[in-house]
């Protein structure tokens, strides 16, 4: 019975091998999208949507128009988004530094 099941499981294990397709296959053959093209495709996205949605009331115009002015705020997020990151790591070492003091200062306090 065990010789059995070494084989089922060998077939299944040589199926699952033969089926797990190549990088190139997963990727669509070339490399990750930059950080700038991410965006554009985002906008281009989210432009795709507001048309479908606000077509009908503002005409089918707002599409295009809405796709630039998406991709300046992404940007303009993202340069934020990484201003408030240094700001609250800034504030939270300083919260972490009076809240826990250091060995250093510890012992100081204790030599005197």
């Amino acid at each position: 019975m065990s010789r059995m099941v070494a084989d089922e499981l060998k077939g299944a294990y040589q199926r699952a091998r033969a089926e797990i397709p190549s990088i190139g296959v997963l990727t669509g053959g070339r490399s990750q999208p930059t950080l700038e093209e991410a965006r554009v495709e985002f906008a281009k996205q989210i432009s795709r949507s507001i048309d479908a949605i606000l077509k009908d009331r503002y005409g089918p115009l707002i599409g295009v128009f809405s796709e630039t002015a998406i991709t300046e705020f992404l940007k303009s997020f993202e340069s934020g988004l990484s201003r408030t990151k240094g700001d609250v790591t800034l504030v939270a070492q300083e919260l972490i530094d009076r809240v826990l003091p250091s060995k250093h200062n510890s012992r100081k306090k204790g030599d005197r």
